[in-house]
């Protein structure tokens, strides 16, 4: 494991169990009350919570031509375009923990769907963010693979989008998400913390987390109310 990881290792662990209004508490703390929370129409395919490392993968827009094919012909010629023109990142460079943040132009194209995104978890990614849609959303959400975006899409990639750049700044929901930021998502959005930021975030973010539970035990209490796991 080299000195990255290490310390990618050690910001999941100073953010482990803390929800998105946390760190969201915690970025005012920290001065970055105007910064980080990435636009309302992300939003997640199925309410779960996810925090990784951002790795970052930018797409662009295809300009064409598009070559008039049918049948056997585009078959040949759409898997030509997976394999040199629009294929679907390096899957081999995750590492566990990690984050994919896709950035493709706010297409309206699933360019993930149930077998890419299953194949990056596999992988070690935690989830998806993207300012884009995604495909074969049934599936998506019977296999718990976790997708912020745009909504669900029909299209297919090839024709659409084309393969830019690896571990590049991006832009999504009006947030610019730099390789190794902190990412995290669940029902109330998504949230980037700059990664020269994240000890002190979490740190403050932590204190918001437990002053909230004691508060609220307290009230379960007075209102004799069964203790659940989010005030334990």
């Amino acid at each position: 494991m080299n000195e990255t990881s290490k310390e990618n290792k050690k910001i999941l662990e100073a953010f482990e169990g803390l929800r998105v209004a946390d760190i969201r508490d915690g970025m005012d703390w920290c001065g970055y009350m105007h910064y980080g929370t990435v636009s309302k129409e992300i939003q997640p395919i199925f309410r779960t919570c996810k925090i990784g490392i951002a790795r970052t993968w930018k797409y662009l827009p295809y300009q064409g031509p598009m070559p008039f094919l049918t049948g056997e012909d585009y078959t040949k010629w759409a898997a030509d375009y997976y394999k040199n023109i629009n294929f679907l990142g390096y899957f081999d460079r995750i590492e566990e923990g990690d984050f994919i943040c896709l950035d493709q132009c706010g297409m309206d194209v699933g360019l993930i769907g149930s077998f890419s995104g299953l194949e990056a978890i596999k992988e070690g990614a935690v989830g998806w963010v993207s300012n884009g849609a995604v495909r074969d959303s049934d599936e998506k959400i019977l296999e718990k693979g976790p997708f912020w975006g745009t909504g669900c899409a029909q299209p297919m990639g090839q024709g659409r989008l084309i393969w830019e750049a690896e571990q590049v700044p991006i832009s999504i929901g009006g947030v610019v998400i730099y390789p190794g930021d902190v990412v995290a998502a669940d029902g109330d959005g998504v949230v980037v913390v700059p990664r020269k930021a994240a000890f002190d975030v979490a740190k403050y973010a932590r204190q918001e987390l437990n002053n909230d539970k004691a508060g609220r035990k307290n009230l379960y209490e007075s209102m004799g109310r069964e203790l659940d796991d989010s005030v334990k």
